[in-house]
């Protein structure tokens, strides 16, 4: 195969030491051994037939050698070079053969290695914490998947399938030239071996500078990309598409530019290589012609001297192609491997066990918590939510409110103090009944780009099509949804963009409802709603909120008035609590917000 052939695949650029690149390239490769021995009798009869292809493939210039030295025999029978003429084409059907048989057979292996990798790597990013997904680039994210799967294939099929065959097809043709002929043929073979090896080692580490640099701008090109894509209503709000045209442009011309120097760069490893071989080939023609003047070697020598020429010609420059592709692939998973990499900020206590639920009662003891050790977030909150009691938490933007609810899922660790549910610490217990047991309605809403049944079947995806639809009555939408077209198969876009705020939320309130968790929390779970809807919502939260352990966090007064227990929250401390009339008759903050937001409303 020509060597001018040259994937384009991407990643981002890290600086390494030689000696620390290759040691993350071992780690690569070792990673994938396990996938090739869960199929060992496959990986063992491949290899089989990958050494017969090439003893077949060596043998075939033996064979042309004898039809031309029994050709050159006027006096032979005509049966012979017939039956050799019979016997070549046999070696070459073989050599073809056993190399499709040998493809046939390692497809499974190498497609579950990508599917089993492929599928860890998607656990372990729904596993990390909300920190790594707060600040990770979406874009660069699912191009580092995509490159690294694809690198999997090309590694195990080309490692297995190039390298191992390229060299053995070498042994096999010096060991013939030393044994059949003079020692200076198989001198030449390895000297000519030996440099366009160091050549191409040499200038495709120079070249990786070109191929990282390349990738480092693509990937963030598709950051760009995908997040002006996403935020397409913002950028047409500002008459901003010139402006996103030129952001993208500019890391564009930075691929170009790298691109351009890695195309050139391969144009001068082909030369290279090219110039290695021909010189090699020319010295052993030259060898091989004077024997046959002097009468040491026949025709059939010299033909049989140029067939292995051409045939080393062949994988060796292969190999240069397979190196640099290998150097290549293994860079492309390199950042893979590296998400597999990232420490889980929050994992389940070694042996936990799951959350036991029996009153469902919340604790919050002398919590603290930042998220930026210069930056305190909360300062010695404590409360308690009795069960099937209700306890809002009300305050200005940025008082901690949300972060509260965020804690209580364990998307976060405390750093100071405790949460408790029914006294169990819940860094105790495992995370996913931890999270079995809350059910949440968010502020913003962000729906999968699927049917509104399934956003609403979410909540409990083993959920009857009756549930379903009682879960969406229950939220006022159903009359809604089947005003729809398509009713509860209607698509609901990209974020859930088809659908306005109110529509989502009750989405949300659906979901929520479905699920059926002994505790419940309400980020201003009314936000988007008009003044008529949200005091038909506020009565069926109230309803599914009896009897369970409810968390409000709420801007609008108005909708905590029933709660058993008022928070008033100001920079991460609760200021003020107690239940509505007391707040009130305190005349603190609380009653003149509570005024400030009457006022408003009249």
């Amino acid at each position: 195969m020509p060597a001018v052939i040259e994937r384009v695949t991407q990643m981002r650029h890290y600086s390494h030491t030689p000696s620390a690149a290759t040691r993350t390239d071992w780690k690569v490769i070792r990673s994938l051994v396990p996938y090739l021995l869960e199929f060992k009798w496959r990986v063992a009869v491949v290899i089989l037939l990958l050494v017969l292809a090439k003893v077949a493939n060596v043998v075939v210039p033996l064979a042309l050698k004898e039809i031309v030295d029994a050709m050159g025999k006027p006096q032979a029978m005509l049966v012979l070079p017939v039956f050799l003429i019979l016997g070549y084409g046999l070696l070459r059907l073989f050599s073809t053969l056993f190399g499709e048989l040998r493809d046939a057979l390692f497809a499974k292996v190498t497609q579950r290695a990508i599917r089993r990798i492929a599928l860890q790597v998607f656990e372990h990013l729904h596993n990390l914490s909300l920190r790594f997904h707060l600040e990770r680039q979406t874009g660069g994210v699912s191009r580092d998947i995509e490159r690294g799967t694809r690198g999997i294939s090309f590694l195990l099929t080309f490692l297995l399938f190039n390298i191992l065959p390229t060299l053995l097809e070498i042994g096999l043709v010096a060991a013939i030239l030393f044994v059949k002929y003079d020692p200076w043929f198989a001198i030449i073979t390895f000297a000519t071996l030996v440099l366009y090896i160091a050549f191409t080692l040499a200038v495709t580490e120079w070249r990786m500078v070109f191929r990282r640099t390349m990738n480092d701008m693509d990937s963030k090109a598709n950051t760009r990309a995908i997040d002006s894509l996403i935020n397409y209503e913002t950028v047409k709000y500002f008459g901003n598409e010139r402006y996103e045209v030129a952001r993208y442009d500019e890391q564009m011309q930075g691929w170009e530019v790298s691109a351009v120097r890695n195309q050139t760069s391969l144009a001068t490893l082909n030369a290279g290589q090219s110039i290695i071989i021909a010189i090699g080939v020319t010295l052993l023609m030259l060898l091989a012609a004077d024997k046959v003047v002097k009468g040491e070697m026949t025709v059939g020598d010299l033909v049989l001297v140029n067939v292995f020429m051409i045939q080393l010609y062949m994988p060796l420059h292969f190999l240069g192609f397979v190196y640099r592709e290998i150097k290549n692939a293994l860079a492309d998973m390199e950042k893979m491997f590296r998400l597999l990499d990232e420490n889980r900020e929050i994992a389940d206590a070694p042996g936990a066990p799951i959350l036991r639920l029996e009153q469902a009662a919340v604790r919050f003891e002398h919590v603290g918590f930042h998220y930026d050790p210069a930056r305190e977030i909360l300062h010695d909150v404590s409360f308690d939510i009795p069960s099937g009691h209700t306890v809002a938490v009300v305050g200005a933007s940025g008082a901690g409110k949300s972060t509260l609810s965020r804690l209580l899922f364990r998307f976060y660790d405390v750093n100071e103090g405790a949460i408790s549910i029914d006294g169990q610490d819940i860094r105790s217990v495992t995370q996913a009944s931890l999270r079995a047991a809350i059910g949440i309605v968010p502020q913003d809403t962000v729906l999968f780009n699927d049917t509104i049944y399934y956003n609403i079947a979410y909540g409990r995806p083993d959920a009857t099509r009756e549930e379903v639809v009682a879960a969406a009555q229950s939220a006022h939408i159903h009359t809604f949804i089947e005003s729809l077209p398509q009713g509860y198969e209607s698509m609901v876009g990209e974020r859930g963009l088809k659908l306005s705020g109110g529509e989502k939320q009750r989405v949300a309130i659906a979901r929520a409802i479905l699920k059926n968790p002994a505790i419940l929390i309400f980020d201003e779970a009314t936000s988007a709603l008009d003044s008529k809807s949200e005091k038909a919502i506020q009565d069926e939260l109230r309803s599914i909120a009896r009897n369970r352990t409810t968390l409000v966090i709420a801007h609008r007064l108005s909708t905590v008035v029933d709660a058993h227990q008022i928070l008033v929250m100001d920079k991460g401390r609760i200021i003020e609590r107690g239940s509505h009339r007391n707040l009130l008759e305190k005349q603190g903050i609380y009653s003149q917000m509570w005024a400030l937001q009457q006022q408003e409303e009249q």
